[in-house]
């Protein structure tokens, strides 16, 4: 891959040492930098992206969640290395896959104009290693820079890289990105639990209804069509080098699930109990984490919780007209 491009990693961290370095040893498989924005991370994972050699380090100072600033954030530190730039955005816990270093693939992405936009398969790998949830639609997390602004378009699920309107597209087919949240489940539903709270606190007019289909996509939503064999290529490379993908482990208590946590103690549980966060037992937790006097036992009514179960046995079954006449139903009373 020796052409003269700048191949640019663009990582956003926080609280990732469950897999930094396994992403940071696989990025160097195929970067020639690693720009990194660390927001506030406690568990060690700022002091290993430091001891990482070509890992350049912005810190995410924000004391919010928002994805506009820390994106700005890394390109802004990306563009300040001179040549031709194929930025690659990557969150911790996906990588391209393995076969990405040897593909004839990157000739086609470095001979691409200023100003590509670069769309991949999105491989999400599920519990066990051996299939994969792949939507059909395709990710767009490369740029072949031609210093266009970046869209502020949303604080959460905003586009990664700048998306000119017009842009070329270039769809790629051999090299993939490996998505590994679905591999660790609790841990991929600590971070929903999480997305869902953010949501109804910065969005409250967004009914729970709606937030309760977004973030449980992973209960039917997914179509037939879409899930299939993890190819070896994609891992064996990476299982050689020693590269451990497969032994990855969860933490003890998220950091989503102390966010949770502090949400629930500030505005307390009735403030969500429409939410589907109670499939999780606060109370260890909060003991857990070493507060005292605060009471999160599940506030929801029989009729809630029928909601709720009601709503993950329809996830696959939405587009059914009498799902849907229970669905108009249920937003009359205000879900």
């Amino acid at each position: 891959m020796n052409d003269g491009c700048q191949r640019i990693c663009l990582t956003p961290t926080r609280n990732e040492a469950w897999i930094i370095r396994p992403f940071l040893a696989a990025a160097r498989c195929w970067a020639n930098h690693i720009v990194v924005a660390d927001q506030g991370s406690t568990d060690g994972t700022l002091e290993q992206l430091r001891a990482t050699p070509g890992v350049d380090v912005v810190i995410n100072d924000l004391p919010s969640f928002d994805e506009i600033h820390r994106q700005r954030l890394l390109l802004r530190r990306a563009r300040q290395i001179e040549g031709k730039r194929i930025l690659i955005a990557l969150d911790a816990d996906e990588v391209l896959s393995a076969n990405c270093a040897a593909s004839s693939e990157w000739g086609r992405i470095s001979e691409a104009p200023a100003g590509t936009i670069l769309r991949f398969r999105w491989v999400n790998i599920l519990p066990g290693f051996q299939r994969a949830w792949i939507p059909h639609e395709r990710l767009p997390c490369g740029f072949v820079d031609d210093g266009s602004e970046h869209p502020g378009i949303n604080r959460i699920h905003n586009p990664r890289l700048p998306c000119p309107a017009d842009a070329p597209v270039m769809d790629l087919d051999d090299i993939v990105v490996l998505h590994f949240q679905y591999v660790i489940w609790e841990r991929m539903r600590s971070k929903q639990r999480w997305y869902q709270v953010w949501e109804h606190l910065n969005y409250p007019q967004k009914r729970p209804l709606d937030i309760f289909r977004q973030y449980n996509h992973m209960h039917g939503s997914w179509e037939k069509t879409e899930i299939h064999p993890v190819q070896p290529p994609w891992l064996e490379g990476y299982d050689r080098a020693g590269i451990d993908f497969r032994s990855l482990a969860c933490e003890p208590v998220t950091w989503w699930d102390r966010a949770v946590v502090g949400f629930l103690c500030k505005h307390g549980p009735n403030h969500f109990r429409r939410l589907a966060i109670w499939d999780r037992a606060w109370n260890p937790i909060v003991e857990q984490l070493g507060i005292h006097g605060r009471d999160l036992a599940d506030p929801r009514s029989f009729f809630e919780k029928s909601i709720h179960r009601f709503l993950t046995a329809t996830q696959m079954h939405r587009s059914n007209w009498g799902v849907r006449g229970v669905e108009r139903f249920l937003r009359a009373l205000g879900w």
